[in-house]
């Protein structure tokens, strides 16, 4: 069982809601999160936090009788609800209030009262969503397929313009996305059950060796224990 009662739930248009708890009579638990240019808008008790885009492992805490809601939103998303750029937020953990003032803290009072959390806390998200930039669906499908180059040329831009619309909308430079996305799909491919030195060459990497370097660089150990 998930010391953490973790559950994830299919949401439209996001990447996924979760919601999480810890027992009153449980010892605290620290959760390893780890990059996949996911943006989380997460609802505790103590109001409303907005977390990442990471570059490495993250830890985090729940305490004994916490209780969260949250969504995660796809890769490049997130932008338009929050009103700042990705990048302001990479590696972050940011009290919603800094960037929304007294709303959010109406907000984490609406969620607060809420009989189900996590669908209050989704119905606000919906009516702040906006379109994203354009470009997110082909630069992540063109990342999966080729290189930094190959997706700007494909995009009519250069490389410079695409490094910096890509900060603004992922938190992250073109080739950084591409290594997080190229992790997740590895990883994804692993606990699937494939072995390693298929999972590498099926997800893009130069052989096993690299692929276990990038896993040690992004999620700071092994992939077996991750497995």
């Amino acid at each position: 069982m998930n010391p953490t009662g973790y559950r994830e739930y299919r949401t439209p248009g996001m990447a996924c809601s979760w919601t999480a708890a810890l027992p009153p009579d449980a010892e605290p638990f620290v959760q390893r999160v780890l990059p996949d240019a996911c943006v989380d808008l997460i609802w505790a008790a103590g109001g409303l936090l907005v977390a990442g885009p990471d570059t490495g492992p993250m830890p985090a805490v729940m305490r004994p009788g916490e209780e969260i809601a949250a969504v995660r939103f796809v890769p490049g998303t997130a932008p338009p609800v929050l009103g700042v750029p990705a990048d302001a937020l990479r590696d972050g953990r940011v009290p919603l209030r800094e960037l929304w003032g007294a709303e959010a803290d109406r907000l984490a009072e609406v969620v607060a009262a809420a009989d189900d959390r996590r669908a209050a806390l989704v119905a606000a998200v919906r009516v702040r969503m906006g379109p994203a930039d354009p470009l997110v669906g082909s630069v992540v499908g063109g990342l999966a397929e080729g290189s930094v180059r190959d997706v700007a040329d494909g995009l009519g831009i250069g490389e410079r313009q695409l490094r910096r619309r890509s900060l603004a909308v992922f938190g992250y430079g073109p080739k950084t996305l591409q290594r997080v996305l190229r992790f997740q799909r590895a990883l994804g491919l692993a606990r699937a059950g494939g072995p390693l030195a298929e999972v590498a060459f099926a997800a893009g990497y130069a052989d096993q060796a690299h692929f276990a370097h990038e896993v040690r660089d992004l999620a700071g150990e092994p992939v077996r224990n991750l497995l």
